[in-house]
């Protein structure tokens, strides 16, 4: 396992080895939920005929979450799948994101959330359609097809569709622009990401704005999807910049 400073800004010298696919988890305060997403990812990649990495993208975290990893390295030695944990300085999920995605040397990249709500099977399916020639491949739960094993309180449920109301002004065609699993061909998203400037939870949308102004399409695959408590989105701090944030970016498309 490596770790790299988290003030320090990665030369292209210090970009990680090439593989087929990287998977990046961007993490804030996570030591509780991110080590059994992290053995899970493993475990599957390892089983899979794509070489893969796992990219830990610690957002400057106050509770010990990269030493929560500590233990995957003991087991490093003749493991198939790479594991990375670097920093990101800037906060934001966003930026954590864009972090992981700019040092990414793969030939598809892209990110899942710390929490495991999407299953990392879903991975399969959307590898065969990156290979089809798609511009981004993402998990939704609104999809045809999709289901909510366990939903999200009501409250959010409720702010979720003023979002997804406001995302359709930018993205018409796409569902569900939030849910946090999405790839993509690893020069598109490594030359998009250089206009993209929202850290906070509108980044999705901005991330498949881009794709879609760059030519390419956006794929929906239905997922069997668990909401799972220990969300850092608050209504009451995050609501109304992403709200503004989503305005912004359907004005400047």
């Amino acid at each position: 396992m490596t770790h790299v400073d988290a003030h320090a800004t990665l030369p292209r010298s210090l970009t990680r080895p090439p593989v087929e696919l990287e998977l990046v988890i961007p993490a804030f305060n996570e030591r509780e939920r991110l080590p059994a997403t992290v053995a899970g990812a493993l475990r599957f990649l390892a089983r899979r005929p794509w070489s893969s990495a796992v990219v830990v993208v610690d957002n400057n975290s106050v509770d010990g979450t990269p030493d929560c990893l500590d233990r995957f390295a003991a087991s490093a030695m003749g493991r198939s799948v790479g594991l990375h944990v670097i920093g990101c300085g800037d906060r934001g999920k966003g930026a954590a994101v864009r972090r992981g995605i700019e040092t990414s040397a793969a030939r598809y990249v892209g990110y899942a959330d710390a929490d495991n709500a999407t299953p990392i099977e879903t991975l399969d399916p959307v590898m065969a359609l990156l290979r089809a020639g798609h511009g981004a491949v993402i998990a939704s739960r609104h999809a045809p097809g999709a289901h909510l094993t366990v939903e999200q309180p009501r409250l959010r449920r409720g702010g979720g569709a003023v979002f997804r109301a406001l995302a359709r002004l930018t993205l018409p065609d796409v569902a569900d622009t939030q849910c946090g699993f999405k790839f993509f061909p690893g020069p598109l998203a490594r030359e998009i990401v250089h206009d993209c400037h929202v850290d906070g939870f509108a980044f999705d949308v901005e991330l498949l704005a881009r794709v879609v102004k760059a030519g390419h399409d956006v794929v929906e695959v239905p997922v069997d999807w668990t909401d799972q408590e220990g969300s850092t989105f608050s209504a009451r701090r995050d609501g109304l910049r992403s709200m503004t944030d989503l305005l912004r970016i359907s004005l400047t498309r």
